[in-house]
């Protein structure tokens, strides 16, 4: 008995679930959990290099991103366990509300404490929000998958947070740099914490997912030893079984897709800097072209996964990820306002549309009852590599500049950067390979 074709939607009935209010639910969410992720890492790193910071405790510092990396050993109890007093809300939304407050609060101490009260103290701070953040992170990848009604929706609601991340991005790498220009780093970081704001009215206004609810209330609670084993063991134990011997492919293939965005991750804001780059200058280009570059690079890829397939995708993206980052090369040769405009919007584009790839197909990848920890294990995976080797990055281009000076230090690395997109590529395609061997098998 063969299966019957599921049914293209029609425009008018894409149009009508855009409407839905869970699609404006996950924009917020997803403004949410971008907001707080550079305030961390890379834009900590531009206050940073601007009280003399050197490149080499920069790259070190941005280690604070490391929490996200760690997301799988607390998932289980966000999975779980109810957040006390909080609960009432629902598992799901009372975590988001908890891990949002607490970002918040980390993101005031941050502009209370400064640099000057020492790095400890604020870089102490920057993991509290980077911590708290990753929470938050769990708990809404959950919730977008589990709020989903099928695969369709899972793409569109995916498609919701990658463009609220991505405004987010845009405020806290371009607008906060305007804003320090005139206000002072302090004052930025305040106005930050108030706009988590928006993710707060999010969570009230969220649903519990019924479905994942059902399956949970199933399932043995965590402090027995059954209920201990399925929230730890059994999310690994499902994922393979599920998947097999590919399983192992798949978790390499995510570990080296973002390569290409995070290793020179803390040194975006200092090469600005160093380029002699007003902030001014750099927050209108960046404002320019960051969020429009962003619309037409999520768009782009929902169209092109539709088209031609995720694994097709996967490979494009990767592709245009290696080029959007040893494009910056480009400005060591001339720091032109045109050319960094284009590269800007090159890059925008290219990590938008990889970002929205990798998204729908980690997503496809989970299981129901095992949502928030499989989701923050592939999350974490694709995270890993790239936030560790990250850390050495201004370690590296200093060791560089000794030879090269430091432009010629930073187009090198930037090129080099690049070229990190090569092995995905190539895991991507064995991937599909296997994936259509066992298919037709």
């Amino acid at each position: 008995m063969t299966a019957t074709p599921r049914r293209k939607r029609t425009a008018l009935e894409v149009i009508r679930e855009l409407r839905q209010p869970k699609v404006a639910v996950m924009l917020a969410l997803g403004f949410a959990s971008g907001l707080p992720f550079l305030l961390s890492q890379n834009t900590l790193g531009y206050w940073l290099r601007d009280e003399g910071t050197s490149l080499k405790v920069i790259g070190f510092a941005s280690w604070a991103g490391l929490a996200y990396v760690f997301k799988p050993v607390w998932a289980p109890i966000v999975d779980r366990v109810d957040v006390p007093l909080l609960g009432r809300l629902g598992r799901r939304r009372g975590w988001m509300l908890l891990s949002q407050i607490v970002v918040a609060a980390g993101l005031l101490a941050m502009a209370m404490v400064g640099v000057k009260a020492g790095l400890a103290a604020i870089c102490a701070f920057a993991v509290m929000v980077a911590f708290a953040s990753a929470t938050q992170d769990i708990v809404i990848d959950a919730w977008r998958i589990e709020a989903a009604d099928g695969p369709d929706e899972i793409g569109l609601l995916s498609s919701s947070a990658q463009l609220g991340y991505r405004v987010a991005i845009l405020i806290a790498d371009a607008a906060i740099i305007a804003g320090a220009a005139h206000f002072g780093w302090p004052a930025s970081y305040v106005a930050m914490a108030v706009l988590m704001g928006i993710g707060v009215t999010a969570s009230l206004f969220a649903f519990e997912p019924a479905r994942a609810d059902a399956v949970m209330h199933r399932k043995a609670p965590l402090w027995t030893p059954r209920g201990f084993f399925d929230a730890v063991v059994g999310p690994f134990v499902d994922f393979f079984a599920t998947h097999k011997g590919l399983g192992l492919l798949m978790l390499a293939a995510i570990a080296a897709y973002r390569l290409p965005d995070f290793l020179m991750g803390p040194m975006y804001n200092p090469y600005y800097h160093d380029l002699g780059l007003s902030k001014d200058a750099v927050a209108l280009v960046r404002g320019a072209t960051g969020l429009p570059a962003a619309f037409i690079g999520i768009a782009v890829s929902g169209l092109f996964a539709a088209r031609f397939g995720l694994f097709r995708t996967l490979i494009a993206g990767s592709i245009l990820q290696g080029l959007g980052t040893a494009a910056f090369a480009l400005l060591t040769l001339s720091p032109d306002l045109r050319l960094f405009t284009a590269v800007m919007a090159l890059d925008n584009f290219a990590q938008a549309f990889a970002g929205v790839a990798l998204v729908a197909y980690m997503s496809s990848l989970t299981g129901l009852g095992y949502t928030a920890t499989q989701y923050a294990l592939l999350s974490s995976t694709y995270a890993f590599l790239g936030k560790f080797l990250k850390g050495f990055s201004g370690q590296a281009v200093d060791g560089l500049s000794r030879t090269q000076g430091l432009m010629g230090a930073y187009a090198t690395a930037w090129i080099v950067t690049g070229l990190t997109a090569i092995p995905p590529i190539l895991l991507v395609l064995w991937l599909a390979r296997r994936s259509r061997a066992i298919a037709s098998a």
